[in-house]
């Protein structure tokens, strides 16, 4: 029987609790979101129909700080995938240490199905719903699948006709409307970053390195750009429509472009067609799941050739595969660290909106980079003193900073 998503980041909890030898009355109080909204958002469709969709808003914990994470609009969006997301994010903000809590949300909807006007009436609508819950200093929503700086326009807006004006309401948003510089590039770059500090705790440098990267998407393409411009290899990637590899390395740069003028990957010159099976386990020093969560599962991960797994996907190994994984000597690279960059410049963005003053992009980058290597030192430390993997590290790490902070503050 498989797991649902919320049993699977459970189950990574479970560990860490068991090494930190944590009494149950903790287990539960971490475990147990604070509260779920769902709310029904009913629009007028362009031909005059009435649609419905199904909203939701979950706000994990915000004993560290306001409670954070994405919205997506996705038809698989359900109760279950939103729970196990909104815990992520709590622990995700605990390990790189931004001072917010976890949420998350999401719409049930095919976005590809609906106009631009209605998918800007049903953002706004979905706003009046959830809106007495989130704020600069309550709840902070950031793009996730779906969903872009355009849609955190829509929310800004809409927030801030109801409650006056509100940049930090989301982050995430258009430059031009008090987003930040290096926002775009982030969660790629701070997946760069958490590979080269895991690498060079080895002696081990980016450069040569072989990498497979799933998904083009904002993140894979941002991180295999960045990779590439320090020298790794990619050897193969994929989309939606299809994977695609070279063995002495992709013109990455010349991909973009590709990608730009046809709108996939496939069939770019010099490369030979490869499926997405194939492609998680080809031939390489690192994988980077970069697409969607429990793409490596106990049916595949014995045949993994990797050495380390970079988590650029929110979930992308299950439990069965991680200790598969482990027993194997494969790094993980677990998504709570390594793709943490995305939710660091949202701090930063919001930061940037509280002080209402604008950081330079190098400012940004130099910021995330000290961040990350940061974490990266602590996750270590946390490694040594238990003697487990890098997953188990970050999370009983995380658990900790939680704890503390629910401890200082108290139940009263």
């Amino acid at each position: 029987m498989s797991m649902s998503a919320t049993e699977q980041t459970n189950h990574f909890l479970q560990q860490a609790f068991d090494i930190l030898k944590l009494s149950p009355h903790y287990k539960t109080l971490l475990v147990t979101p604070s509260r779920e909204l769902r709310v029904e958002i009913a629009i007028e469709m362009d031909d005059g129909d009435i649609g419905n969709y199904i909203g939701y808003r979950i706000q994990h914990d915000n004993s560290r700080g306001p409670y954070k994470g994405g919205l997506r609009y996705h038809p698989d969006v359900d109760l279950d995938e939103v729970r196990s997301l909104a815990s992520l994010m709590t622990w995700k903000t605990a390990v790189v240490n931004v001072p917010f809590g976890g949420a998350k949300g999401g719409i049930q909807v095919d976005p590809r199905k609906l106009s631009r006007r209605e998918l800007e009436r049903l953002t706004r609508r979905f706003v009046d719903q959830i809106g007495e819950l989130i704020g600069p200093n309550e709840d902070i929503p950031a793009p996730d699948m779906n969903t872009n700086a355009g849609v955190m326009a829509w929310i800004f807006d809409q927030y801030s006709k109801r409650y006056g004006y509100s940049p930090g309401v989301v982050t995430g948003k258009p430059v031009e409307l008090h987003g930040s510089y290096g926002r775009e590039a982030a969660t790629g770059r701070g997946c760069l970053f958490a590979i080269r500090e895991v690498l060079g705790t080895e002696g081990k440098k980016l450069a040569g390195t072989r990498m497979v990267v799933q998904g083009f998407g904002n993140v894979g393409s941002w991180y295999s750009k960045l990779c590439h411009e320090q020298g790794a290899r990619i050897v193969a990637t994929s989309d939606v429509k299809g994977g695609i590899f070279n063995g002495d390395g992709l013109d990455i740069p010349k991909l973009v472009e590709h990608v730009k003028a046809t709108g996939s990957v496939v069939e770019f010159p010099g490369s030979k067609p490869v499926s997405n099976e194939d492609l998680l386990i080809a031939d390489c020093d690192v994988l980077v799941p970069a697409a969607l969560g429990h793409v490596l599962t106990a049916q595949n991960a014995r045949d993994v050739k990797a050495k380390y797994v970079v988590e650029a996907a929110n979930g992308p190994t299950t439990a069965e595969a991680d200790e598969i994984l482990e027993k194997k000597g494969v790094i993980c690279i677990p998504d709570i660290y390594a793709n943490a960059g995305g939710v660091t410049v949202s701090y930063f963005e919001w930061t940037q909106n509280t002080q209402k003053f604008r950081w330079t992009e190098e400012q940004v980058n130099k910021q995330l980079e000290e961040q990350m290597v940061t974490s990266h030192k602590a996750i270590a430390k946390t490694m040594k003193e238990h003697g487990c993997s890098m997953r188990k590290a970050a999370f009983a790490l995380a658990i900790l900073r939680v704890k503390e902070a629910t401890d200082l503050r108290g139940l009263g």
